[in-house]
């Protein structure tokens, strides 16, 4: 689609047509056949159905990396939340020299961004402020189409930098619920390094199943606290019909990573095919 049609679509269309239009052209190109958005059945489908038609503020509120926070503070406690050094609008005026050996730096409003700072002597701050710029003058909603991006206002915050002692970042257990039950639990290693995933179906069994990259070669253990993430997994998804929860595991305790309701922006590319409409089943739309 040339950008001279897009954008003489743009302008005789309102918005809401132009982003049905933008998406439903990027899934025929990644799938081969257009999505049903009229009767969802697969999971990808349904995911496109929510970020295109589904405009109940909570999924703003669940999205924004700040605002979340307090969302998590009342269903799970504060415990679970890593240490918050800084949030500003203005990245100039990070307080580097106050800030702990490590840390970690991320934009509220947007998926993918950010900056780890495993020893601030390395640091180059200036090119970090740039970064943060650049994350600041874009709307993510632009990236998909997934329309709850839109209203954030953005930020950037300086986070704890949380260590599993496995990789330059820690696990990421993505604890998928349904009607407010984990039915599966995918992890993710070798973030800036080599990205792989397993999936496993709770309690802890693995699946012969790819999300859009090669498998972890090895079988993993089940993560220290199992039952406290699905605890807090559970809670966090009270009276939401599905949300992906994003959580680390160390040797102390459970950290609260982020909540996502549009996962892949509804692109996920499974192995094999029909997994996607298996999760699709497990999703009972509200």
């Amino acid at each position: 689609m040339t950008r001279v049609f897009m954008n003489a679509v743009k302008a005789v269309l309102p918005e809401l047509a132009t982003d049905v239009l933008i998406v439903m052209q990027k899934y025929k190109r990644k799938f081969g056949a257009y999505p049903n958005l009229i009767r969802p059945t697969t999971y990808n489908e349904k995911m496109l159905y929510r970020m295109l038609f589904d405009r109940r503020p909570i999924w703003t509120q669940l999205q924004d990396k700040y605002v979340v926070r307090e969302y998590v503070k009342t269903r799970i406690g504060g415990q679970a939340l890593p240490r918050l050094y800084w949030v500003t609008k203005d990245p100039g005026d990070i307080p580097f020299d106050e800030l702990p050996e490590k840390y970690v730096v991320k934009p509220n409003h947007g998926s993918g961004w950010i900056a780890l700072v495993p020893d601030k002597a390395q640091l180059n701050r200036q090119e970090l402020v740039e970064t943060c710029r650049g994350w600041l003058r874009q709307n993510y909603y632009y990236h998909f189409r997934e329309r709850h991006y839109k209203p954030i206002i953005p930020r950037i915050m300086v986070e704890e930098y949380i260590d599993d002692g496995t990789w330059l970042a820690p696990k990421d257990y993505k604890l998928h619920v349904f009607g407010r039950k984990v039915e599966m639990i995918s992890v993710m290693t070798g973030r800036f390094q080599t990205l792989r995933c397993n999936v496993y179906r709770r309690p802890w069994n693995k699946l012969n199943v790819k999300l859009g990259m090669e498998n972890i070669e090895q079988d993993l253990p089940p993560p220290q606290h199992l039952e406290t993430m699905i605890e807090y997994a559970e809670a966090l998804s009270n009276g939401l019909d599905y949300i992906r929860v994003d959580l680390y595991d160390t040797v102390d305790q459970v950290f609260f990573g982020e909540l996502t309701p549009t996962p892949s922006a509804g692109m996920k590319r499974f192995e094999p095919r029909a997994f996607d409409r298996y999760l699709g089943g497990l999703w009972r739309m509200s």
